[in-house]
């Protein structure tokens, strides 16, 4: 059997570059070799392109760049090529991209509009979803459409909040109470996240939120168990098992996710059987209001007291690190890490190079 040409798409001119090039490893790691003919293509920092023949030790912490197996090479928006075009004018055709891009620039529907226009199947949601689940203000504005409860929430531009703080901070405090958490709208990994207790740590979160975007979304605190659920397929997707968060910190932000040893990670939940299900159901209503297709990890917050189910965020990319929930909530319902590439690359062929 003729294996796929399939490129795994990594790094990022983003925040999220340094777990992304980790995700890559932990796909890499896992994929099985026997099916496919794989070409690492690496995106730096600056948003440099470069086709990768090395280790896949190398990719974290940047080592990769040091390889002397670097050329120049990105993807052509062309039809006619399909595939990747080198410095030295060789050309890769590609049966299908596997894009491993965390955050801006990656996640938010930029590469999925390229693949999109290069007509190149690829694994995950198309540009048109990716956009909108990237864009908080955006996933709630779609949630509340379609009736799919969440924390109140509030967004504003740099510009507005620039023009008159004091305005902003009036509505939102008086819709949401304190404390608030601050959200920059298109971020991942819990970057750029307070939580704010008074207008002075409000103020201060504002800033930090506009430093990684142009705008920011303010959320009630909500008191409850964080969970998660990873959804895959198409047109007929499935829910795994439900998995919850006891961060080390205060809340889950990027250094209890990544960094601190204490965050626990619960699989099953410590839900009961029925308000998993309910969380499963969540889930797949959410995935399919927002138009997601190949993978999705669905977060939600279940209240304290009177479990209510929340939606939190949808993360089209989730992490693919040896601590990501996502591959491990499949492998709780028997779906092995190896099984669920293969089970996503099929999904990515299924449904086509978007026109």
């Amino acid at each position: 059997m003729k294996k796929l040409s399939l490129c795994i798409l990594f790094g990022g001119a983003s925040s999220e570059h340094d777990i992304s090039c980790i995700s890559a490893k932990g796909i890499l790691s896992a994929i099985d070799t026997e099916k496919y003919d794989i070409t690492m293509l690496g995106i730096t920092k600056g948003g440099e392109w470069y086709l990768f023949d090395g280790d896949t030790q190398l990719l974290p912490n940047d080592k990769w760049l040091e390889s002397p197996n670097l050329k120049k090479a990105y993807i052509s928006p062309d039809t006619s090529i399909r595939g990747i075009v080198c410095e030295d004018g060789e050309i890769i055709k590609l049966d299908v991209v596997f894009p491993v891009l965390h955050g801006k620039n990656g996640e938010d529907g930029t590469i999925q509009g390229l693949l999109q226009l290069a007509q190149i199947p690829f694994v995950g949601c198309d540009a048109t979803s990716s956009g909108s689940c990237m864009d908080k203000a955006v996933t709630n504005a779609v949630a509340d459409a379609f009736g799919i409860k969440q924390a109140k929430w509030c967004a504003f531009t740099e510009f507005e909040y620039r023009n008159n703080p004091q305005r902003c901070i009036d509505l939102a405090v008086k819709k949401l109470g304190y404390p608030i958490f601050i959200k920059p709208a298109n971020a991942g990994s819990s970057v750029g996240i307070t939580k704010a207790h008074n207008q002075e740590e409000l103020e201060a979160g504002m800033n930090i939120a506009y430093n990684e975007d142009k705008k920011a979304v303010l959320e009630e605190f909500i008191e409850g168990a964080e969970v998660e659920v990873a959804v895959l397929g198409n047109n007929e997707p499935i829910a795994a098992e439900v998995g919850q968060i006891v961060s080390a910190a205060e809340f889950y932000d990027f250094d209890s996710k990544y960094n601190n040893p204490s965050s626990m990670l619960h699989i099953p939940a410590l839900l009961s059987e029925k308000k998993r299900a309910e969380v499963r159901n969540a889930a797949l209503n959410a995935y399919k209001a927002l138009g997601c297709e190949g993978l999705s990890r669905c977060d939600f917050f279940v209240t304290k007291g009177d479990e209510r189910v929340l939606l939190n965020e949808i993360n089209t990319i989730p992490g693919q690190t040896p601590i990501s929930m996502y591959p491990k909530l499949f492998e709780a319902v028997g779906v092995s890490y190896s099984e669920l590439i293969d089970r996503l690359i099929e999904l990515a062929i299924e449904r086509g190079g978007i026109i």
